[in-house]
């Protein structure tokens, strides 16, 4: 029973105070509706895709051998690496300075991904042109496989597909939508939170509820407040000159 008295007590704090609640919801959602429409720039990926295939077989003519299969799949993850390494990036870096990136960012933004039991594997880059990310991704990859050779001593990686620098796909980021319903929420949030923090502190007893709530003891006698602009008002009405026929007629 108490808990449904105090369930009942939070929201009618909430319902007296919704004001707080919609303006805080109002707030947040339209500063985050302008940050993601306005301020934020849009962030496009390009990928490429590359193939690790087996030392002996040529590019088009893949051998089903599994056991050479298994070999390139282990071998993925330490080509993860191997990317991510100075050995690759500054490699590009020197060969394109027109791109104006340091080592450390391609390391930092390159993303290399495979689908477990394949030997395809796709190299991602983001940036806010995308013509500029298909040519650093595309870079990264041609810089890839001409370096493999050199540090495993086997040339098993070719690439299959480049990125298209004509093309102008959606931008991964900043997801206007997303970001709203998920700014509405925490505002929303935040507006019953700041609801509460104010109930919280404010010690006044203001009902015959509050009364019994806190003290628990029953309300005998209650004495309502009355403000100067009720006493004013009886003052003038009772300042009123009667009419001469009232006046009169009293007399008689």
């Amino acid at each position: 029973m108490s808990k449904e008295l105090d369930l009942k007590h939070y929201l009618s704090l909430i319902r007296k105070r919704l004001w707080i609640v919609i303006a805080v919801v109002i707030l947040g959602t339209a500063a985050s509706g302008i940050v993601s429409y306005m301020l934020m720039k849009p962030v496009y990926q390009a990928s490429t895709k590359l193939i690790v295939n087996s030392a002996n077989d040529k590019p088009g003519m893949l051998q089903l051998d599994l056991n050479a299969i298994n070999t390139n799949i282990s071998l993925i993850n330490t080509y993860k690496e191997i990317i991510r390494t100075p050995a690759i990036m500054e490699l590009v870096v020197k060969k394109h300075p027109e791109y104006n990136v340091t080592t450390d960012e391609l390391m930092r933004n390159i993303t290399f991904s495979s689908v477990n039991g394949t030997q395809v594997v796709t190299l991602s880059y983001p940036h806010t042109d995308y013509k500029e990310a298909a040519r650093i991704v595309n870079a990264i990859s041609e810089e890839f496989q001409n370096q493999i050779p050199n540090i495993m001593k086997v040339d098993n990686v070719y690439l299959l597909h480049m990125a298209n620098e004509n093309k102008l796909p959606a931008p991964i980021k900043p997801n206007p939508k997303l970001n709203i319903a998920i700014c509405f929420v925490l505002s929303l949030l935040l507006g019953v939170g700041l609801v509460l923090l104010l109930d919280y502190f404010d010690d006044t007893v203001k009902t015959e509820a509050d009364v019994e709530r806190y003290l628990g003891l029953p309300t005998l006698v209650l004495i309502p407040s009355i403000r100067e602009s009720d006493l004013r008002g009886k003052q003038k009405r009772r300042s009123i000159p009667r009419k001469a026929g009232e006046t009169s007629h009293a007399s008689n």
